[in-house]
């Protein structure tokens, strides 16, 4: 029996939780080894761990695979959820860069100062409600397929949902402009792997809280 994807994190959200959500979607079980000190990352990249000395890292199938993208690429297709063709990669592919770029927004918020955080949410609405979703919402309403891309669940819909959810915390009316994201969100929320990511006791992560802050600080931090 294959071992269980470790995934090498602090015990938060930041970067890994895609990937914590893209594992849970293909309902594979994985572990998790926290990073809590700067010494726990030193070894790591002493120990000739981190391709480029940088977390998030993810030991599966006998390899330790770091930068975001590419873990969540492998996963993706090696689980089935990368499209049936060349044509189908590229459109989920440029879906969750697009999506990945307004999550980035999201990853960050914590780490500003208080004063910038609220400029920040409306900053993140803003680009949400103009930018993005209208991309997904007209994708969802004329495509007339099941899905993003195709029929089929794909990385694109895991990472758009991760999005949504994440900015419904901080702006829970926020695709009150958007019916098809609204019936999307339902829909993809109640895949039964999914559902199961998102009930309590399971590996997703809280927002970030002020020892998830301080934890990072301290372990990236010079």
């Amino acid at each position: 029996m294959a071992a269980k994807p470790k995934l090498h994190y602090p015990n938060g959200r930041g970067r890994m939780e895609s990937v914590r959500w893209v594992l849970a979607a293909a309902g594979v079980e994985f572990d998790e080894e926290f990073l809590e000190t700067k010494e726990q990352l030193q070894k790591l990249q002493d120990g000739n761990h981190l391709l480029f000395q940088q977390v998030p890292m993810v030991e599966i199938d006998g390899m330790k695979l770091v930068q975001t993208r590419s873990i969540l690429h492998y996963i993706a297709d090696k689980h089935h959820l990368f499209g049936k063709d060349l044509k189908e990669r590229t459109l989920i592919d440029m879906y969750v860069e697009g999506t990945l770029d307004l999550l980035e927004l999201i990853i960050m918020h914590p780490f500003l100062k208080p004063d910038d955080q609220q400029k920040e949410v409306v900053n993140m609405a803003q680009k949400a409600i103009i930018r993005y979703f209208p991309v997904f919402e007209k994708v969802l309403r004329d495509h007339g397929q099941r899905f993003l891309v195709g029929n089929e669940l794909s990385l694109a819909d895991v990472i758009l949902l991760q999005t949504i959810l994440a900015l419904e915390e901080k702006i829970p009316n926020i695709l009150s402009a958007f019916p098809h994201l609204q019936e999307f969100t339902v829909k993809i929320s109640n895949i039964p792997t999914i559902k199961k990511f998102l009930e309590p006791g399971s590996k997703k992560k809280p927002p970030p809280d002020d020892i998830y802050v301080r934890t990072v600080y301290n372990i990236f931090m010079p």
